[in-house]
């Protein structure tokens, strides 16, 4: 049990599954995993245990941005022995070649700044993916016929932007999407020796302002969940 975590030893698995919101972490435990088993509810940020295949799996909340997955993430890995933590979300598409409905596995993800920046200082560090859980999912994306994009995103500090210069740039520099919380989970998982992926459902468009409808993302984003966990155990 930890300050923001209220599971028992034992009852994370080592397979996290990191959605931001943690209504969607029970939408994706019930839907996917069977004999479920709520194992947080502090803060209302819940997390879930369960069997996919024969494989235990935790899908957790992360809350919204790099300070609030940072403190999931390095109590879920430190205090509870985590191993591969994959984050399923939503993203905003920032190329012509990317549709909304499409999956974006990020490669890498960009940042201004993380939680971790201090601990660099002037260094720019470079968060990537683990490519074994990489190759697993593109792999996995492309057997179910999930229109895939792999290649770099942008992890941002505030989800109302005001700078256009930065996002032309981004474009300019195949950025294939922006969210806000990759950057540290890889920069964690590095630190702690684990393996991470963020698979992000692209649920808007920043250049065609095509946007998903409420009553299909469910759909759009079990798509993601699914490969994710093909992922995690491939």
């Amino acid at each position: 049990m930890t300050i923001h975590i209220g599971a028992e030893p034992g009852q994370i698995a080592e397979t996290v599954l990191l959605p931001g919101d943690p209504y969607r972490a029970r939408w994706a435990a019930e839907t996917f995993l069977e004999d479920v088993e709520l194992v947080n509810e502090v803060r209302g940020m819940l997390g879930y245990t369960g069997i996919w295949k024969g494989h235990r799996v935790t899908i957790h909340g992360s809350g919204m941005g790099m300070p609030s997955l940072s403190i999931y993430v390095n109590e879920l890995i430190r205090e509870y022995g985590a191993k591969t933590l994959i984050r399923i979300g939503s993203c905003g598409g920032m190329q012509e070649s990317v549709n909304v409905r499409d999956v974006i596995l990020a490669m890498t993800a960009s940042s201004m700044s993380t939680p971790s920046r201090g601990i660099f200082k002037e260094f720019d560090f470079a968060p990537c993916a683990d490519y074994g859980l990489l190759a697993a999912a593109h792999a996995a994306a492309t057997a179910k016929g999930t229109p895939v994009h792999a290649g770099g995103i942008y992890s941002a500090d505030v989800f109302y932007d005001e700078r256009p210069d930065l996002n032309e740039q981004m474009t300019r520099h195949g950025i294939l999407g922006v969210e806000m919380e990759a950057a540290e989970l890889y920069t964690l998982a590095a630190r702690y020796g684990c393996r991470a992926l963020a698979v992000l459902t692209v649920s808007d468009h920043l250049i065609t302002h095509e946007a998903l409808p409420a009553d299909e993302r469910e759909r759009s984003f079990g798509d993601m969940v699914e490969i994710a966990l093909e992922a995690a155990f491939a």
